[in-house]
């Protein structure tokens, strides 16, 4: 995974072409970028994030954000409940506990 201001770029290698090959995440439009090497890659990966920006800009358009940090879960009922009550047996609201539990999983 790469990240360059705020965005994140998935990188495949192709061995049949011996190059690698990327896109960002994210976004509604297609930004991909591609290199030989590391260096190539990340000089690439960063000036396909600077072409888009300006792009937006030159259309007068907001690029979409990388993330807003903000996303919906549906749970049922019940489930929901028993989570309320662990984190409130915590001491800590919902949304926080929940923080919490994933980033110790991404650790």
């Amino acid at each position: 995974m790469m990240i360059y201001k705020g965005y994140s770029g998935n990188v495949r290698f192709d061995d049949e072409a011996e190059i690698f090959h990327g896109e960002v995440l994210g976004v509604r439009d297609v930004v991909t970028f591609q290199g030989r090497s590391v260096e190539e890659l990340k000089t690439a990966f960063h000036e396909s994030i600077d072409d888009y920006l300006d792009f937006c800009k030159s259309r007068g358009e907001e690029p979409d954000k990388p993330f807003s940090g903000k996303f919906l879960l549906r749970l049922e009922p019940e489930l929901h409940r028993k989570l309320y009550e662990l984190s409130t047996n915590d001491g800590e609201s919902l949304n926080s506990w929940i923080a919490t539990k994933l980033e110790k999983l991404t650790l």
